[in-house]
């Protein structure tokens, strides 16, 4: 089992790893036919599970693999962070001053924009829109680990993130797209549950390790719980493209009208936050961190206002947006690892967690 994730962790493999799991979704979806059913939200069905009253069924209980896979993927990440460490991140005011400007001038208008040139249906439109309002708060950190990147960077700047968002959403929402109704606890609940249950577990973890086998018992760790992060993420993948496997098959003009417009934006919004990262002279690690928090998107958050305050097509251009980000977000980590001898003369694999790069 060992031998397995650490196979898991060579990263070569991964693209294969990927495709695999992307087909093996969309074949479970297809024979299950998932997307007819009405499903109950991920942070729903738990509470569903807590009062006693969730509904074991097919759909239901796939839409959990959900919050279990972001577990597998998130916990690993955390127990590389050094309390110290996110210290220092809480003082790096340029690396800061990009993510805002790029996530809260630039990424939500950059969406509205190619949204309009890209999209033609309204409703597809608007969707598109609503995904592009909200930074991520959860899945940037694994992006962000497995390109070797400043994961306490990464977590400082997902929790302010978290905290802006609740206020600018429906400011940008109002601007975008019109009155919407917006409830801020759903991102409370998010950033509990992707964000604060595993960080606990994590730091949790590594000060049980390091109190008994001091740092050598991390790093013979590592390679088990880098293959654990990387199985969760296959697992998510597996189950998001279940979700909507009939769907992609049925109607994959949808996947397709919505795959170029993100593409290019996730594109954009890397690699120029990357290259302005190297100009500013920011490590590779800050500058990595940097340019996947200005880049990556909340798909939960706009997931759960498209179903609760738009039409069925809304939350279908929601949906799908998960799908086209996480295959792209993928491809960046590979090109950032490619990208850093000539931006920032390292090499990414040889970068050591902790160390300015």
């Amino acid at each position: 089992m060992r031998s397995l994730l650490t196979r898991l962790e060579d990263f070569r493999l991964l693209p294969v790893f990927v495709i695999v799991s992307m087909a093996i979704g969309i074949a479970v979806g297809n024979v299950l036919s998932i997307s007819d059913f009405a499903l109950t939200p991920p942070i729903d069905a738990l509470k569903a599970i807590a009062s006693g009253t969730f509904e074991p069924t097919v759909p239901n209980a796939i839409s959990l693999g959900v919050p279990i896979g972001l577990f597998a993927m998130m916990y690993p990440a955390m127990t590389n962070v050094r309390l110290g460490e996110v210290g220092v991140a809480f003082r790096s005011p340029r690396q800061l001053a990009v993510v805002l400007a790029f996530n809260y001038l630039v990424a939500p208008f950059l969406m509205f924009g190619l949204a309009n040139v890209f999209v033609a249906d309204p409703e597809l439109r608007t969707g598109l829109v609503l995904y592009g309002l909200a930074p991520c708060i959860a899945m940037v950190i694994i992006f962000t680990f497995l390109a070797k990147g400043n994961t306490p960077m990464a977590l400082v700047f997902v929790a302010l993130n978290s905290v802006v968002q609740m206020l600018l959403i429906p400011v940008y929402a109002r601007l975008l797209i019109g009155a919407v109704s917006f409830d801020v606890w759903v991102v409370a609940e998010s950033v509990i549950l992707y964000l604060g249950l595993p960080l606990v577990l994590g730091i949790a973890t590594r000060m049980a390790v390091v109190r008994r086998r001091r740092e050598a018992g991390m790093d013979a760790l590592k390679p088990v719980l880098n293959g654990l992060s990387i199985v969760g993420l296959l697992f998510t993948l597996i189950v998001m493209f279940a979700l909507k496997g009939d769907l992609i098959l049925e109607r994959p003009g949808i996947v397709v009208e919505m795959a170029v417009p993100m593409a290019l934006f996730f594109a954009a919004m890397f690699f120029v936050v990357l290259l302005v990262g190297a100009r500013l002279r920011f490590p590779y690690r800050d500058a990595v961190a940097v340019a996947f928090n200005a880049t990556g998107r909340d798909f939960e958050i706009a997931i759960a206002i498209a179903i609760t305050a738009f039409s069925p097509t809304v939350a279908l251009a929601t949906v799908v947006g998960p799908l086209v980000e996480v295959p792209v977000m993928l491809f960046l980590v590979w090109s950032a690892m490619r990208l850093a001898p000539r931006l920032f003369g390292v090499r990414a694999l040889a970068v050591v967690e902790g160390t300015a790069g």
